[in-house]
């Protein structure tokens, strides 16, 4: 099969397109045909090595996490799913190595759940990991109820914009902070925009005078500090950008795949409660362009690779 790999760490000249062997599928697992893949910024910091410290790397490293495709095999004791079932997957193990930028991905059915009948493929393959991460930061994490007032950082990216229109389903208020050029798409998703940068905090209590129920931090840094201090004397603080967190009394928290956490966004989808706006789609083969341009940041929404079916190899 064709796909993107790389043998060391590095940075997107790292990434090479080729053939690879077809992966097997064990008993728990699936075969999935790949339609499309969404990049992540946790796909490129994999490949400069910054995961090294936690996740096993056994090279070639195919990177990607995130996958929309059809079911074309099953392991043996696999009932959940058959062939020609349309998936989505959060498709991560705890080591590098098999990942969603390829033509196939053999995918545990605990990261996988059917996909949203009402979304592209693209739009499909941005749902999972930034959809987990943004419900269960909500829900599980920070627990937002109904009337309390939520502050999502990166509003426009994204988890940022899962989260806006997550945590408004909820029923909470949401002040989410972007670039002034995407003030309107944060307004679209139902969040009250503001810029972030210096001032921010001064901004925010402009709009809520006594505080934050809860803030969600995908940033880390100074961001995080001004989090912590604009929450109630209750808030609670989760970020998945910085462990320096649990200073300030907070959480961090990683996205695991859970299948029946994921079903649920599928649903939402389907509902329409939840939309991925996808902004960039590259070929399979310009992976590493895909790579750089998530990198620059910025991207509203998500950045997606596709696979070309009437181009793949002949076990297609």
């Amino acid at each position: 099969m064709k796909a993107i790999s790389y043998s060391r760490y590095g940075g997107p000249e790292v990434l090479e397109y080729g053939d690879l062997r077809e992966p097997k599928v064990g008993p728990d697992s699936v075969l999935v045909e790949v339609r499309a893949a969404a990049v992540n910024p946790v796909d490129w910091k994999a490949r400069e090595g910054y995961l090294d410290p936690v996740l096993d790397a056994v090279f070639p490293v195919v990177p990607g996490w995130d996958v929309a495709g059809v079911v074309v095999g099953l392991g043996a004791s696999v009932t959940e799913y058959a062939v020609g079932d349309e998936v989505i997957g959060y498709v991560r193990e705890d080591f590098l190595s098999r990942g969603t930028f390829a033509e196939y991905v053999g995918a545990p059915v605990r990261t996988l759940a059917r996909k949203p009948r009402n979304l592209t493929w693209e739009e499909a393959a941005g749902l999972p990991l930034t959809g987990l991460t943004a419900y269960q930061v909500l829900v599980g994490a920070l627990r937002v109820q109904r009337g309390e007032t939520v502050l999502v950082h990166a509003a426009a990216g994204g988890v940022g914009s899962i989260a806006v229109q997550l945590a408004r389903h909820l029923g909470a208020r949401v002040i989410g902070t972007a670039g002034e050029r995407n003030h309107d798409y944060v307004r679209s998703l139902g969040g009250e925009p503001v810029t972030y940068g210096e001032g921010l905090a001064e901004r925010v209590r402009g709009l809520a005078p006594e505080g934050v129920d809860a803030a969600f931090d995908t940033i880390g840094g100074d961001t995080l500090k001004v989090s912590a201090q604009l929450l109630v004397p209750e808030g609670r603080l989760v970020s998945i950008a910085d462990g320096d967190v649990v200073s300030y009394g907070g959480r961090y928290c990683f996205a695991r795949p859970d299948a029946d956490d994921l079903t649920r966004l599928a649903e939402l989808a389907e509902q329409g409660v939840v939309s991925v706006h996808v902004s960039e789609t590259f070929p399979l083969e310009r992976a590493a362009d895909a790579h750089r341009r998530n990198e620059e940041g910025g991207t509203r929404g998500k950045i997606v690779v596709t696979v070309d079916r009437d181009t793949a190899g002949p076990d297609a």
